[in-house]
């Protein structure tokens, strides 16, 4: 089992940048697929990126692509999502998501983060 703890959301302008950071509790998150989704209000959660358990495969949705950047370190047991180029469009709560099996549907993932605002004003 793993706990994750979601950090980094906040306000920013269109254009910006944020970083969110997902910490893993336990001692194999190397063992994990960890993705990021989001939630904006009135719409169902989506997709945004993932992450094999090695770190060398990334997988990116269509809305981010060329924008943001997954990335994990398994000695911190930390996942990061680094978010370019924002648009308000981007604003949703953001959740971290840990499976050991690799998804890209929400219900793919057995253990979640309580998420993160992030706000992009225009």
């Amino acid at each position: 089992q793993v706990q994750l703890v979601e950090s980094g959301g906040g306000l920013v302008q269109a254009g910006g940048s944020l970083r969110l950071s997902c910490a893993a509790s336990g001692r194999t998150f190397n063992s994990y697929v960890m993705a990021w989704f989001r939630q904006a209000p009135g719409k169902e959660r989506e997709f945004v990126a993932v992450i094999v358990r090695s770190g060398q495969s990334r997988y990116y949705s269509d809305s981010v692509k060329g924008r943001f950047t997954i990335s994990r370190d398994n000695a911190k047991n930390t996942a990061s999502l680094q978010m370019n180029s924002l648009k308000p469009e981007d604003t949703a709560v953001y959740y971290c998501a840990a499976d050991s099996t690799y998804g890209i549907s929400a219900r793919d993932y057995d253990y979640w983060g309580q998420g993160t605002q992030v706000t992009v004003s225009s």
